[in-house]
């Protein structure tokens, strides 16, 4: 074999394509439908963008950047998320000039440097969206809101909507020394990762699957005991906006966030559609992200989610692939020329035909219609075309109708269009 895609870059072939196609074309209803308006950023930032806004102890900086210098000896990053870009670009072109408030969403490529596996890749697909310029709880809810609602109308059910409050830059790093503080005694138990993660970033902790770390956290204290009463009020007002919503959710004091930017709300969807439960989104506030990447100060609030996992949820049972409306046949030399200026006047008209370019028998031809799963065929034979007429097969139920020569252009447009 020749030439093979990079290990962890992944071709998406056009029988998978409808999924990607049905899941975008969805999200733009739903988003823009809340207000949200799409933006389309780079793949190519400044490394500090995420260094700073990311945090230089996250294991996404640390380990997982595609780096390099450019020919000008910059250092330059393939993005691993967006949410830092879109911020970015928000104080960049000042939109906060027009409105604050800005709904922003975007689809795209991230790249991140770890193990492929199934379901994740070297280049992954997200959805993102944020919310820049407000800080009330409300908005907060209304995110939510968008994301359960997007996640039920491309077809996922048993949904368990979790949160938490991870507190502001006033206690969070209190919870961050308290926490420290408990590992710091059982840091016997952390594998090597976490030993580091302990001294720089302890909330990363967490995120380790290895069995003594989890057993290490088992009794860890939950940041809900440190909140200060301006974030308990606004985690109050979450919940109370969410039960308005009529939005069932689930307290989960163990979930944190390791980058640095996260603060207050933090949510996660989970799905049991498989049986056991399925991450297949998170997000939050991060009302400091714009001071550290040496903006304004201004709130913001968004969720990313994974293509890849999100398309591996979707029914099973619903088709994807669009198959040709019409399948042409013609054989002999004497009806090739008519099918090809049929097809391309049922192009022009929306009709997706196909029709045989080798002139192969009507055997061979009404076959590959049959592969291509054509819901109709136009049999267009030599002896047909004398008379003035052609053989319209249902191939479905096989049923078959003769039709005029004469305008059959509007005719198939009619017929195929009601069905």
């Amino acid at each position: 074999m020749g030439i093979t895609a990079i290990r962890g870059f992944n071709d998406i072939l056009p029988s998978e394509v409808g999924k990607w196609q049905f899941v975008e074309k969805t999200a733009r209803e739903v988003f823009e439908g809340f207000g949200f308006a799409e933006i389309r950023i780079p793949i190519l930032e400044r490394t500090e963008l995420f260094s700073r806004g990311i945090g230089e102890a996250t294991d996404i900086v640390e380990k997982e950047m595609y780096t390099f210098t450019d020919k000008g000896g910059g250092s330059l990053t393939l993005r691993p998320e967006a949410t830092a870009s879109m911020a970015r670009a928000y104080l960049e072109h000042q939109l906060y000039a027009f409105d604050p408030v800005a709904k922003l969403y975007c689809f795209g490529p991230m790249f991140r440097y770890e193990r492929p596996q199934k379901g994740r890749y070297r280049q992954f697909y997200q959805i993102d969206a944020e919310v820049f310029g407000v800080g009330n709880p409300v908005v907060d809810a209304e995110v939510i809101l968008m994301l359960i609602h997007f996640l039920r109308r491309v077809g996922l059910e048993k949904l368990e909507l979790q949160i938490n409050s991870l507190g502001c830059r006033d206690c969070r790093p209190r919870y961050r020394e308290g926490l420290k503080a408990f590992l710091t005694e059982k840091s016997f138990q952390l594998c090597e990762d976490c030993q580091r993660r302990l001294q720089t970033n302890p909330l990363r902790i967490f995120d380790c699957k290895v069995q003594t770390c989890q057993e290490a956290i088992a009794d860890a204290p939950k940041v809900s005991d440190f909140l200060c009463g301006e974030c308990d009020t606004h985690f109050d007002k979450v919940k109370e906006c969410l039960s308005m919503a009529n939005l069932d959710y689930v307290l989960n004091p163990r979930m944190v966030r390791g980058l640095d930017y996260y603060t207050r709300t933090a949510f996660e969807v989970v799905s049991y559609d498989l049986g056991s439960q399925n991450a297949v989104t998170g997000g939050g506030r991060y009302d400091n992200l714009f001071q550290e990447i040496g903006g304004l100060d201004i709130p913001g609030i968004g969720f990313a989610i994974g293509m890849e996992r999100l398309i591996s949820l979707l029914p099973k049972d619903k088709e994807f692939i669009r198959y040709p409306d019409l399948f042409i046949a013609a054989p002999g030399k004497g009806t090739h020329g008519e099918a090809y200026r049929l097809a391309n006047q049922l192009h022009l008209e929306g009709i997706h035909t196909e029709f045989d370019y080798e002139g192969k028998s009507l055997k061979s031809q009404m076959r590959r219609a049959d592969k291509l799963k054509a819901r109709y065929v136009l049999i267009l034979g030599e002896e047909e075309m004398k008379k003035g007429r052609a053989v319209l097969r249902n191939m479905a139920d096989k049923s078959q109708e003769e039709l005029p020569i004469d305008n059959l252009t509007g005719i198939l447009k009619n017929k195929i269009g009601k069905d």
